[in-house]
């Protein structure tokens, strides 16, 4: 049976050693972490890389900021379907709610959605169910 000690909390440890290439036109500082598993008596060691840019030369100016381009955001095509909590009529005639009113609880705005609008109604059918999907023209709004 296994049991966890305040011994098994202390054996993490974290080093951050710093190494440079020879050619010092990169640095590269990593981390290691490791940490002690629960199932076996092994350990895990967890090394993260991330590169530096290189020191800058004394006397020598900072290097410029380098400025990204400003994307232009395509402006957001209208929404479809009709509005949340609007009250909508039911047309498709298979449905227990066929020309019954509901209230719109969402609409899904991606166009590949066969029944996007969750419409829910005040009472139930058969199957206790009060709410039901349908597609943008099985409803007409009210």
């Amino acid at each position: 049976m296994a049991s966890c000690s305040m011994a098994s909390a202390a054996s993490r440890f974290v080093m951050t050693p710093n190494v440079t290439t020879s050619n010092n036109t990169t640095t590269l500082k990593s981390n290691m972490l490791m940490l002690p598993l629960q199932n076996t008596r092994g350990s895990r060691l967890v090394v993260k890389a991330a590169e530096e840019a290189p020191p800058a030369a004394e006397g020598a100016a900072p290097p410029a900021a380098t400025a990204e381009p400003v994307k232009e955001e395509k402006p957001k095509p209208p929404p479809i379907g009709p509005k949340r909590g609007s009250k909508v009529r039911i047309l498709r005639k298979e449905s227990y709610w066929f020309k019954g009113v509901g209230s719109v609880v969402t609409v899904d705005q991606d166009p590949k959605t066969r029944y996007p609008v969750v419409v829910r109604f005040n009472k139930v059918n058969y199957a206790n169910v009060s709410t039901n999907n349908y597609a943008l023209d099985e409803i007409e709004e009210v």
